[in-house]
């Protein structure tokens, strides 16, 4: 069950972009963390976009001509990840943020044009329904063994 949540300077996604972004992101978040493919993971597989009016690189404002620099944050359960799966993220979320830009080689650079930052939240700090949901309640409703509520 992830969020994501893509952080972007104003303006720097174009409609087209941004739907192509939202429509694999998560989907490739999902694949990474091992979650099914199922109508009940994605229910609550999630994705937010926002756009910064302000940007800052080195102390210096960048500008809206230079190519855009992203940050991506992906909240996950604690105990869903280990070594592999986190490496799986970085290089899935890097390759969909390239695969959208007309220079995709710079995401691979020095400078990359993205940070992937994966937080891992502690059991019993996720909540849904009024309550708290725990992992083995994420994990019953993605699989269709029960329910989150």
């Amino acid at each position: 069950m992830p969020f994501v949540e893509l952080f972007a300077p104003r303006g720097s996604l174009a409609e087209d972009r941004r739907t192509q972004i939202g429509e694999k992101l998560v989907a490739e978040v999902m694949r990474a963390e091992g979650a099914p493919d199922t109508e009940a993971a994605r229910s609550i597989s999630w994705l937010t976009i926002t756009e910064i009016d302000d940007w800052f690189v080195g102390g210096d404002r960048t500008t809206p001509g230079e190519p855009p620099r992203f940050v991506v944050k992906v909240s996950v359960p604690a105990g869903s990840m280990n070594e592999a799966k986190r490496t799986d993220i970085v290089e899935r979320v890097t390759k969909v943020l390239a695969d959208s830009d007309p220079d995709p080689r710079r995401f691979y650079e020095r400078d990359s044009g993205a940070w992937v930052h994966i937080y891992e939240i502690p059991e019993g700090n996720w909540g849904a329904f009024g309550r708290v949901v725990r992992i083995e309640d994420i994990l019953a409703h993605v699989t269709g063994s029960g329910a989150v509520a």
